[in-house]
């Protein structure tokens, strides 16, 4: 960790310069010993200014906050930074996980390609209920197109699905 700690028009103290750093080293458990830290405080009229930027693994993130007590502004600052750094590592491991899929998809392991293979599963809860009461659930329901449920009239497992037009809906029903 490399820390560089600035005042502007004043003369920092010792306590405020180890409680910086004993708050930015905090940041080390998210994001490694490996990163750039400066912090630059100033008194802007009767508010004191802690600004803190931390960069790392390419990314820069910055954190600005303005208080009556300058301890307070550096407490503000290191909130928000480990917020950003999660909504950083959170978003980098979503594209991780996506590009690992992509990759997968567009280089399957075997020579074939991935056709007609079942690739995703859904699950649903399946309850006891008339047609009707399967029809007016669905309609209720923006988000899903079907609904499976256990007919209470021939105890036999159908599904209640949505036409295309919106206004209609299909029911599937085994024949045996």
């Amino acid at each position: 960790m490399n820390l560089n700690i600035t005042g502007k028009d004043f003369e920092l103290t010792d306590s405020i310069k180890d409680y910086i750093n004993e708050k930015i080293s905090k940041l080390s458990k998210y994001i490694g010993e490996n990163f750039d830290a400066t912090a630059t405080l100033k008194i802007e009229g009767n508010e004191q200014v802690a600004e803190i930027r931390i960069s790392y693994s390419g990314d820069v993130i910055k954190a600005v906050t303005a208080s009556k007590d300058l301890y307070s502004s550096v407490d503000k600052d290191i909130d928000i930074l480990v917020g950003q750094i999660r909504k950083i590592k959170t978003k980098r491991d979503k594209q991780n996980m996506t590009d690992t899929i992509r990759f997968q998809n567009a280089h399957p392991d075997s020579d074939a390609e991935l056709e007609g293979e079942i690739i995703k599963t859904i699950y649903y809860s399946i309850k006891p209920l008339t047609s009707e009461d399967a029809k007016l659930i669905l309609e209720g329901d923006a988000k899903n197109k079907f609904l499976p449920f256990i007919n209470i009239e021939t105890n036999k497992v159908n599904v209640i699905y949505k036409l295309k037009d919106g206004k209609n809906f299909g029911m599937l029903e085994p024949e045996a």
